[in-house]
């Protein structure tokens, strides 16, 4: 059975300048913003479009995994929803049978994002069901918000 966490959290940055950032530039975007987490990022397949397969490489010690490839299979201009499912590594290496997560944005204002983040997943039933997800769900939170500041810093406010 299929679990979900939502979050959601007001980013003080323009939407269309968020989506830029969340969608299109992914693979300069995640290093730059949390250079102590993601050691690399690199487009294993496809174009930045839907089917598009990253793979995510991270320093040790700062995260349980080495790698996590996710595919994107949301990617939706109108309604700027994007959504990466893990198809090899990271949290399916932890227990995971599927685990996918959404950014949705929407308007708030001239300088204003909302962004929901909903997490989707299931587990094989010998892992501590709260732990992970929970953790995931703050790692989004924490990197919109490195997101924002690194954002605010290249565009002003």
């Amino acid at each position: 059975m299929t679990k979900e966490l939502n979050n959601k959290v007001e980013v003080c940055v323009e939407l269309e300048t968020l989506w830029q950032a969340l969608s299109k530039d992914l693979t300069v975007t995640l290093p730059t913003v949390i250079p102590n987490v993601v050691k690399g990022v690199q487009v294993v397949e496809g174009n930045g479009g839907i089917g598009t397969i990253f793979l995510f490489t991270f320093f040790s010690g700062v995260s349980p995994v080495s790698y996590q490839s996710e595919k994107i299979i949301v990617l939706d201009e109108v309604s700027h929803e994007i959504g990466l499912q893990v198809v090899d590594g990271g949290y399916l290496n932890q227990g995971f049978s599927y685990y996918r997560t959404n950014f949705q944005l929407s308007a708030m204002g001239e300088h204003k994002t909302l962004v929901k983040v909903k997490i989707s997943y299931e587990y094989e039933s010998d892992i501590e069901e709260s732990i992970v997800p929970m953790k995931t769900s703050e790692s989004a939170l924490f990197f919109l918000r490195c997101l924002e500041t690194y954002l605010l810093k290249l565009n002003g406010p």
